[in-house]
């Protein structure tokens, strides 16, 4: 379960850091200190086809990689964000992201909900990253076989079902051919969920 912990306490990057590695995820945004257990299977298999689908398309987008977590994520001074899958590029001045700090801007960011996580993922963390401008922010629910699409202004979210159409930040540096990508979402929950 993400639990919101240690409220009386404010914690920062550096803090979460230091934390033993016990098969939690923790993250932190605005001095609160998020723990997420391990994903169940369910969760990962879904994460695993949406990384299939997204993989080939990247490799298209240089400089812009594709990464999963666990992620060391800081765009903001103090906060810690370790999304599902994430597509990022480099900072100015770097052609290829080496170490976490060396992430410019986020073209997307997908969490795949779980029980334990819905509340956070669709709050404090679609917040984070809206405040912070990632181009988008998907949240997966395989119970409902859509995607929750999030820009930095939208008031709501786009539910998508059957087909996702992905057009890539514009502006972001990659270089690609594509457009506009089509995820065929009935596949990939297919694939995931109906073994």
């Amino acid at each position: 379960m993400v639990m919101p912990a240690f409220r009386e306490s404010y914690w920062t990057a550096e803090r979460v850091r230091a934390l033993p590695d016990d098969g939690n995820r923790y993250e932190c945004i605005g001095g609160e200190l998020l723990v997420t257990p391990s994903p169940r299977p369910v969760h990962q298999l879904v994460l695993q086809e949406l990384l299939l689908a997204l993989a080939p398309i990247v490799r298209e987008m240089r400089p812009a990689t594709l990464f999963m977590s666990p992620a060391d994520v800081e765009l903001t001074p103090g906060d810690l964000v370790q999304p599902d899958l994430f597509i990022c590029v480099p900072t100015p001045g770097r052609t290829q992201v080496r170490e976490w700090p060396d992430i410019g801007a986020l073209l997307l960011a997908v969490e795949v909900l779980s029980p334990s996580t819905a509340r956070v993922d669709r709050g404090r963390k679609r917040e984070y990253f809206q405040r912070i401008g990632a181009a988008e922010y998907w949240i997966v629910d395989a119970d409902t076989r859509s995607v929750e699409r999030w820009t930095p202004e939208a008031p709501r979210a786009e539910r998508c079902r059957g087909r996702l159409t992905w057009v890539p930040a514009s502006g972001s540096g990659h270089t690609g051919t594509r457009d506009a990508v089509e995820i065929d979402l009935d596949g990939l929950f297919a694939r995931a969920l109906d073994r």
